[in-house]
């Protein structure tokens, strides 16, 4: 009888030992996995940030480009930088009223993919 007990104690010991060793290896693919997306969602959110910032800086000296030639056109160079603005402020108004919710839904979605 003492052998059977005994034998009953070291299965229980090994199956502790077991789940333990579950419970660690388990934690440690949850930390990869989320080590991993993490550094998915991060390098491409950074690759899109500088090609934005790139065309941002080719946008910027396009605009004062044409900016300065519609100055020249129209007789002083304020006058081209007014249009400039008027044209993005309309551009602007057009997006938020009529696409910015689309555009949310989009970034969302792009963003919730990445994570997934």
């Amino acid at each position: 009888m003492p052998q059977v007990k005994e034998d009953i104690v070291n299965s229980f010991e090994s199956l502790l030992k077991s789940a333990a060793g579950y419970g660690i290896k388990s934690y440690d693919l949850v930390k990869l996995k989320t080590i991993d997306k993490t550094s998915a969602v991060v390098s491409s959110l950074t690759t899109h940030a500088i090609v934005f910032l790139i065309l941002m800086s080719f946008l910027l000296f396009l605009n004062l480009g044409v900016a300065i030639y519609l100055g020249e056109i129209l007789g002083n160079i304020y006058y081209g930088f007014f249009e400039v603005s008027l044209f993005y402020g309309i551009i602007g108004l057009i997006v938020h009223f009529f696409f910015h919710d689309s555009i949310k839904k989009k970034i969302s979605n792009y963003i919730i993919k990445q994570a997934l």
